[in-house]
């Protein structure tokens, strides 16, 4: 197992772990826990692969269902116990949506897909399982929020991913290096309120 493969499977545990504390803040029964955590883990993967017509990944690998229910379990236990911190579900979101975008662009690579499509399937794996999170704990999901750096923040992180393999860096150190720039992104909207300008028509 190569540092990528380490790398999704941390995604997943991430993931799932931001889906339970999602449910938790709607104080929903350990089986919706489980089922948003699941979503959240994979609802972008499966959609990628469905668009890709290829077999949906966690149905011939059993163990990210295995690390989805085991996070969340952890995570309730955890957050049982201990008061998760304030920006607990943002972070975990930022590092899942890092590691998933990346990821799934990878994915699409496999396929001979063009550029724009590579950036568009991984941004869409990191950014789809947080929607059907969000709008099963009827929130706002995060790509609707006004300004939020988080969709441009994974297209930004796919794009310099083929950018530095175009540019002659090995794949590992692209990936690497597309997952932190998405990831310093999201840190840096939630620590520093940046976010991207809003368009008003005036009437």
């Amino acid at each position: 197992m190569d540092i990528l493969e380490i790398l999704d499977l941390v995604g997943v545990g991430v993931f799932a772990a931001s889906g339970a504390l999602a449910a938790g803040r709607k104080s929903l029964d350990l089986l919706g826990v489980l089922v948003v955590a699941a979503v959240t883990a994979i609802g972008g993967g499966t959609l990628r692969d469905l668009l890709m017509d290829r077999t949906v990944f966690w149905t011939v690998e059993p163990r990210y269902l295995w690390i989805i229910f085991g996070a969340a379990l952890l995570t309730v236990a955890w957050s049982s116990r201990y008061r998760p911190p304030r920006n607990s579900l943002a972070i975990a979101d930022a590092l899942g949506l890092g590691l998933f975008a990346v990821g799934g662009a990878q994915v699409a690579e496999t396929g001979g897909l063009p550029g724009i499509i590579v950036v568009l399937l991984g941004t869409m794996t990191g950014v789809a399982g947080g929607v059907l999170r969000d709008i099963l704990v009827n929130d706002v999901p995060m790509i609707l929020r006004r300004g939020e750096l988080y969709a441009s923040a994974a297209i930004a992180g796919t794009t310099g991913y083929l950018l530095l393999q175009w540019m002659g860096m090995a794949r590992a150190p692209a990936a690497l290096a597309g997952m932190g720039l998405i990831v310093s992104l999201r840190m840096a909207a939630i620590g520093w309120g940046l976010h991207l300008p809003t368009f008003t028509v005036k009437e």
